[in-house]
């Protein structure tokens, strides 16, 4: 049998927070920043287009998703306020980005802090950045 990623049964975009909610129809549910899912875009623009090519993304705090557009059946593409509307997550990729919140916030984290680009603290919802 081959394993099926579930597909989100609600997407709600919370302008205020800046939080992307989404509930998948197996009741895993993850709440996910407008800047987490901006410096974790699956574009070529972020990701680069083979391994070792991506671009860290600095500067994102106060991002906002301004539009989220369906894409047929399987995913979205997430416009923000930067003007970046390049990737188009998968509900593959979303519903693996809530699984790994935690891990890969740290891993930005670090590479900022690698980087000596410190993350500044966000507008609003300091807390709620991962």
């Amino acid at each position: 049998m081959i394993n099926k990623t579930p597909t989100p049964s609600e997407i709600n975009y919370h302008q205020k927070s800046r939080m992307l909610e989404i509930v998948f129809e197996d009741e895993k549910h993850f709440q996910l920043s407008a800047e987490y899912l901006r410096v974790h875009s699956p574009s070529a623009e972020v990701r680069g287009h083979g391994p070792g090519q991506g671009v860290l993304q600095v500067g994102k705090e106060n991002v906002k998703i301004s539009h989220i557009e369906p894409v047929g059946n399987y995913a979205v593409c997430l416009h923000f306020d930067d003007g970046h509307n390049t990737g188009i997550y998968s509900f593959e990729e979303l519903y693996q980005l809530g699984v790994n919140k935690e891990q890969n916030w740290q891993n930005y984290l670090k590479r900022l802090e690698q980087a000596g680009r410190p993350r500044k603290i966000p507008d609003e919802a300091a807390s709620k950045a991962s």
